[in-house]
């Protein structure tokens, strides 16, 4: 369900939930979880625990009534807390830290509080969500994020500022006659041999999707 959210269910959600490598990981923090989805999926594909953080109460309330529904609801817990105040609340780490960020910096704002809140970074700078990840990450942890092409060059200048360096780029190119969107990104504390690769969701039409997306995540679209 996701009635209740300021932002629905989208494409950014699902390519990061499909494409978190959660081998070995026995706890993950989702940083705006909203309707919970990305710590449902991680859930299907692991054992470990996870803590889902939202802001927002009326995505604090969808999440908990969509984990509720689903049969990995004691492996997930959705708390109602800014990234912020966890950090002071919380001392635990975490193998894996997941986000989905607010992304627009400058732009100007939706007329709905609540979905500005959820798509500008006021409420998260990019230096308080780097600076949780911090506090938070495991030495050998992973902090996966997606975030538009332009915000992701600014991010990851700034996460290297904080240590985090940047050890896999997946470039997501939404059609195969439009230019690259968004950037799925994976930071670790120690400098690593660096991979990149890129994604096309679609073929020339909607919803012609190619064969790499297919794969990508087919664990989770029922008509794949």
């Amino acid at each position: 369900m996701q009635d209740k959210c300021a932002m629905k269910v989208g494409t950014d959600a699902v390519l990061l939930g499909s494409w978190v490598n959660t081998a070995n990981a026995n706890s993950i923090l989702d940083i705006g979880t909203g309707t919970g989805i990305i710590a449902l999926m991680l859930a299907q594909r692991s054992n470990a625990m996870i803590d889902a953080i939202d802001i927002d109460n009326n995505a604090y309330i969808q999440a908990t009534e969509n984990v509720a529904a689903c049969k990995w609801k004691e492996h997930i817990h959705v708390h109602h807390i800014s990234l912020q105040q966890f950090v002071k609340e919380h001392d635990q780490k975490y193998d894996l830290v997941v986000s989905n960020p607010p992304y627009f910096i400058d732009s100007s704002k939706a007329s709905e509080e609540s979905r500005s809140n959820a798509r500008h970074t006021d409420q998260l700078p990019y230096d308080d969500l780097l600076k949780g990840v911090l506090a938070l990450l495991n030495p050998n942890g992973k902090f996966y994020v997606i975030l538009p092409t332009k915000e992701s060059e600014q991010f990851r200048d700034l996460a290297e500022e904080h240590k985090l360096f940047l050890t896999k780029l997946t470039r997501v190119i939404t059609r195969t006659d439009k230019p690259e969107k968004r950037w799925l990104m994976r930071f670790e504390f120690t400098r690593k041999s660096f991979s990149e690769d890129s994604i096309t969701i679609e073929e020339d039409e909607r919803h012609s999707y190619t064969d790499a997306y297919k794969e990508l995540t087919k664990d989770y679209y029922l008509g794949f």
